[in-house]
């Protein structure tokens, strides 16, 4: 299928929605903070170290942010995944992105099966996933290889090798080359910088082949600036050396930004929109006229009113999901308490017993 919008966007102002999940510690916060050049998302602070080993479980956390991409104002939403990963079993965690993502195509849907639609509606589809494998120098481990091939088919995936400077330029290259080996073996469509070589400029076909030559992007972030010959720029610094954050040689971060923000913007709404949103909603209509054992076509206001259900249901189990971490909070709170209970115990004893000991020392 031929791709248009792929050079530049000519809108004034577009809505344009990513997705980021990775493991704790795989660069993913400093990455969206470099990208936005602002400090949209906060580290990870572990206050008590007793805690450090308590999982806390996924959320789902979308900020939005305006930014400004070659004269373009983009209102780019990133929708953070903090929790994923730190799991032991990660099925919870695979299933909460999935609902997300396929929540944004369900209230769209019975937006679109409307008599009379909302003109303040904002469609909040996710347009690119990008996944950040953790800098091991292996291969791609289970979770990751089932996360990316169930989130494929509905959303355009971005494989990404985050705090890339921790493998030598060798083991990063064998390290790409084991990832794309993975990702082929196991049939994973991730979104891979499609061309048409009939349809296409060669501009446009050379592009992207650089571009599909560069996954998984392989990108570095930092949220300080150093002075470089007189020059302040993003970068870490190591006892070894420098490593530039827009420095091509060092980082792919550049042309992965310019890719999602600039010049395949066009492409990955326009595919979310013509092809992985449609083949959802063909889908799940198809789904609810079997179900209900009837040729006919659904009526919208049937279908507004089983989205409206499907919402009540969704919000039934947050709730329930709510309950159990507010139980789950409340026994460690009272588990804190009895600890806390028992230390002042023991200390109440030990004063007792050098007040004592005191005593028969003044006699």
């Amino acid at each position: 299928m031929p791709i248009t919008g792929r050079r530049r966007n000519k809108v004034k102002g577009v809505q344009f929605t990513i997705m980021v999940v990775g493991a704790s510690g795989t660069g993913r916060t400093t990455f969206v903070n470099t990208l936005c050049e602002s400090d949209v998302l906060n580290h990870k602070v572990i206050q008590e170290p007793e805690g450090a080993h308590q999982e806390e479980g996924i959320r789902i956390k979308p900020v939005t942010v305006e930014l400004e991409e070659d004269g373009i104002r983009i209102s780019l939403t990133v929708v953070d995944t903090p929790g994923f990963g730190d799991s032991i079993d990660n099925e919870f965690a695979f299933q909460e992105i999935m609902n997300y993502i396929e929540r944004q195509y369900d209230d769209i849907l019975a937006e679109q099966s409307r008599i009379k639609r909302n003109p303040r509606f904002k469609d909040n589809r996710v347009h690119a996933l990008l996944y950040f494998i953790p800098p091991s120098g292996h291969a791609l481990r289970e979770m990751d290889i089932e996360l990316m091939r169930r989130l494929s088919p509905c959303v355009n995936v971005i494989p990404v090798i985050g705090k890339a400077d921790s493998l030598t330029p060798k083991e990063l290259k064998a390290f790409k080359k084991r990832i794309m080996e993975d990702i082929e073996h196991y049939d994973i469509p991730i979104y891979n910088f499609p061309y048409d070589v009939e349809e296409d400029d060669e501009d446009t076909i050379q592009d992207n082949m650089e571009l599909r030559s560069l996954l998984p992007f392989a990108v570095v972030g930092s949220e300080e600036e150093v002075e470089i010959d007189g020059e302040p720029v993003r970068a870490r610094i190591y006892p070894w050396g420098v490593v530039e954050v827009d420095n091509p040689h060092h980082s792919d971060f550049t042309r992965l930004r310019g890719a999602i923000l600039g010049s395949h913007l066009g492409d990955l709404k326009t595919l979310t929109e013509d092809v992985l949103y449609e083949t959802y909603r063909t889908e799940k209509l198809s789904r609810a006229v079997n179900s209900d054992n009837r040729d006919s076509q659904l009526l919208p206001e049937d279908l507004a009113n089983q989205s409206v259900r499907l919402k009540e249901e969704q919000l039934r189990r947050e709730e329930e999901k709510l309950r159990e971490i507010e139980l789950k909070m409340q026994r460690e709170i009272n588990e804190k308490r009895q600890q806390l209970m028992a230390k002042e115990a023991a200390l109440r004893n030990l004063e007792s017993r050098i007040t004592a000991q005191g005593s028969n020392t003044s006699y």
